[in-house]
C-alpha cells in the first residue's frame, strides 16, 4: 500500500510550512474584514488523528472548525462562524491515495483535503496528461475538496458533481464512508460507482457541519482531441437578457461544453490589468504609473464591451468545427464572436509584440499577454492570475497568491442562485447595481451558466480593508444587496461566515430539520457550530 500513496513535492511542502507561520493570523483576520480568532490550531496528518481530536473535543466541549487550506477568500477564509473554536488545519493531509492506479480507464483520484488544484494538475501532467479535471478561477493552491464541499463552480460545471465516496469523521467520532466505499477500498465499486445502495449520505456533508471529510473520490475527465475557447462580446447591452437566453440554449443543446462565464466590463477589465501593466513595464519600459495609464487606454480599445462571455468547446475536430459554425451563425447578430486557440494567440502575440512601437499593436500585445492564462483556464489549466490582479490592485505584488489575506485587499462575495431566464437575471442585476451605487460601490459580476437548468452569479465588492470606514460601508452594502436578493424571491448559493445567522434565521422550519440531524451525526455540536446550521 505504501507505494500507492503520493505525497506532494518538496517545493510544495516548503510552501506549506511557510504558510503555517501565518496560520493564526489567517484565522484571526481575512479579506472580508470580519473574523473570529481561534483558541488553538491542530494539524492532523491522518484520519485517525482527526478522530482522536473529535473524541477529545467531545470531552472538553471546545468546538472544532476544520479547514482544508484556509483559502476560502471572500467567504471567510479560515475564520470560524463563532468565537472560541479550535482550528483543524487539514493542509498536511495532502495525499493522492490511488496515485499509481489513475489512468484513462480509471479516471478517479482519491484525494485528501490538502490536495490542491495546482498539485493535481501537475501530477496529471506527469502521470497521465490525457486526463484533466474541473478547475476553478481561484488560485492553484486552493483545495479541491474544500471548494467542492462548499459547492464552488468550476469551468466545466458545479464542483459538487465531481465529488463522491466520502470518508467522514462525524462529530460523534464515528468514521463513515459513503456510497460503495463502505465496502472497503479494495472493492471494485469503491472508487467507480458514485451512488451506492440506499439513501445517499454524501449530500449531508456538502455545506454541512456534521463531520470532517478526510478523503473523497474526485472525478477526472479525458482531454478531447480539439479544445478551443470562444469569446462573445455583446454589442448592445440592452440585449443582455436575450444574450443570456441564447447562451443558455447553446448550453442545453451541448454546443458550449463548458460553463459559460458572462462578465461585466468591471470584471473583464480588472482581470486583465495586472497582465497588461506587467507587459508594458517589462517589454515597453513604462514606469508603473505610466503603465497603468497606458493599460487603461488600451482597455478601451481591446475590451470596450459592457458584457463579454467566455466558454470552451471540446470534441473531435469535426464536432468543434460544427459547433463553432453554429454558434457564429446564431450569435453574430448580437455579439462579436472570437475563437481563441493557443496557435492564434502565439501568432497574434508575435506580430503585435514586434510592432509594439505602434500604440495599437502595443495595446493588443499587452492584452494577449493578459488573456493567455485566462484562455488556458477555460481549457483546464489552473492559474493564480485572479489573485495576482487583486494583489497588484492593492500594491502587494511582493506577496504570493496564498498570502492574499495578509494584504489590505477587502473582498466579499454576494452570489445569488439564478433561474435560466434572461429577463429575471437582468432585473436582478439592475436592482443590485442601484443598491450598490447608494453605497458608492461598483459590482464585479460574472453570470455563470453552470448547467442546462441552473445559473449562478459571482458578484463581489472590493474595498480597502485597512480603512475601518470602508469595511463597515462594504458590509452594510452587502447586507442591503442580500436583502434585495431575498426581496426578489431568490437566495445566494454560497454563504460567507459572517452571514450564516442571517441566512438560517429566515426559514426556521427548514433549518430546524437540518439542526435536528446534528443529534445523529454530531450530538455535542462540536463541528463548525453555526456553519450552514442553527447555532
Amino acid at each position: 500500500m505504501r507505494n500507492l500513496l503520493l505525497r506532494v513535492t518538496p517545493q510544495f511542502m516548503e510552501l506549506y510550512v511557510g504558510l503555517q507561520t501565518s496560520l493564526n493570523r489567517l484565522a484571526s483576520t481575512n479579506i472580508t474584514g470580519h473574523h473570529h480568532p481561534v483558541s488553538t490550531v491542530h494539524k492532523p496528518t491522518s484520519t485517525q488523528e482527526v478522530q482522536k481530536l473529535v473524541l477529545e473535543s467531545r470531552q472538553t466541549k471546545v468546538p472544532l472548525y476544520p479547514i482544508s487550506c484556509g483559502l476560502n477568500w471572500g467567504y471567510g477564509s479560515a475564520s470560524p462562524v463563532v468565537p472560541g473554536c479550535s482550528l483543524v488545519d487539514l493542509g498536511a493531509m495532502n495525499r493522492i491515495l490511488n496515485a499509481e492506479k489513475i489512468s484513462v480507464s480509471n479516471p478517479v483520484a482519491v484525494i485528501e483535503p490538502g490536495v490542491t488544484q495546482g498539485q493535481l494538475y501537475d501530477f496529471l501532467q506527469k502521470k497521465c496528461p490525457e486526463l484533466t479535471f474541473n478547475v476553478t478561477g481561484s488560485a492553484r493552491n486552493t483545495s479541491l475538496i474544500g471548494n467542492a464541499l462548499d459547492r464552488g463552480v468550476g469551468y466545466f460545471g458545479p464542483r459538487k458533481d465531481d465529488l463522491f465516496g466520502l470518508e467522514v469523521v462525524c462529530g460523534s467520532g464515528q468514521i463513515i464512508k459513503t456510497g460503495f466505499r463502505r465496502l472497503g477500498e479494495d472493492s471494485p465499486l469503491a472508487h467507480s460507482h458514485p451512488f451506492g445502495l440506499g439513501p445517499m449520505l454524501d449530500g449531508v456533508f456538502f455545506q454541512g457541519n456534521f463531520g470532517i471529510v478526510t478523503s473523497a473520490c474526485f472525478r477526472l475527465m479525458p482531454r478531447r482531441p480539439k479544445e478551443v475557447a470562444v469569446s462573445l462580446a455583446l454589442r448592445d447591452s440592452s440585449n443582455l437578457g436575450l444574450f443570456i437566453d441564447e447562451l443558455g440554449h447553446l448550453k442545453r443543446e451541448g454546443l458550449m461544453t463548458s460553463v459559460t462565464h458572462i462578465a461585466n466590463k468591471a470584471r473583464s477589465q480588472a482581470s486583465m490589468m495586472f497582465g497588461m501593466t506587467s507587459y508594458l513595464e517589462k517589454y515597453c519600459n513604462f514606469s508603473p504609473a505610466d503603465a497603468l495609464i497606458e493599460a487603461e487606454k488600451a482597455l478601451h480599445v481591446v475590451a470596450p464591451n459592457e458584457w463579454t462571455s467566455l466558454g470552451a468547446i471540446t470534441g473531435n475536430t469535426g464536432q468543434v468545427a460544427a459547433a463553432v459554425k453554429e454558434i457564429k451563425q446564431r450569435m453574430k447578430h448580437m455579439a462579436r464572436v472570437s475563437v481563441i486557440t493557443d496557435g492564434l494567440l502565439d501568432v497574434g502575440y508575435t506580430v503585435m509584440h514586434n510592432l509594439r512601437f505602434l500604440p495599437f499593436a502595443r495595446a493588443n500585445a499587452a492584452a494577449i499577454s493578459a488573456i493567455r492564462p485566462l484562455h488556458a483556464l477555460a481549457l483546464g489549466v489552473p492559474t493564480d492570475v485572479a489573485i495576482d490582479n487583486l494583489l497588484w490592485k492593492y500594491g502587494r505584488t511582493d506577496l504570493n497568491a496564498t498570502q492574499l489575506d495578509q494584504s489590505n485587499c477587502g473582498l466579499i462575495f454576494i452570489s445569488p442562485a439564478l433561474p435560466p431566464d434572461g429577463k429575471i437575471v437582468v432585473r436582478l442585476i439592475e436592482g443590485m447595481e442601484k443598491v450598490a451605487a447608494q453605497y458608492g460601490h461598483i459590482l464585479y459580476m460574472t453570470v455563470n451558466i453552470e448547467t442546462a437548468t441552473s445559473f449562478v452569479a459571482i458578484i463581489n465588492l472590493l474595498f480597502d480593508r485597512s480603512q475601518a470606514a470602508q469595511v463597515d460601508n462594504a458590509h452594510r452594502c452587502s447586507d442591503a444587496l442580500l436583502s434585495y436578493i431575498h426581496s426578489q424571491g431568490l437566495e445566494i448559493y454560497r454563504a460567507r461566515a459572517d452571514v450564516m445567522e442571517n441566512i438560517v434565521s429566515r426559514d426556521e422550519s427548514y433549518w430546524g430539520v437540518i439542526r435536528s440531524l446534528k443529534s445523529v451525526f454530531d450530538p455535542d455540536n462540536i463541528i463548525s457550530p453555526g456553519r450552514y446550521n442553527i447555532k
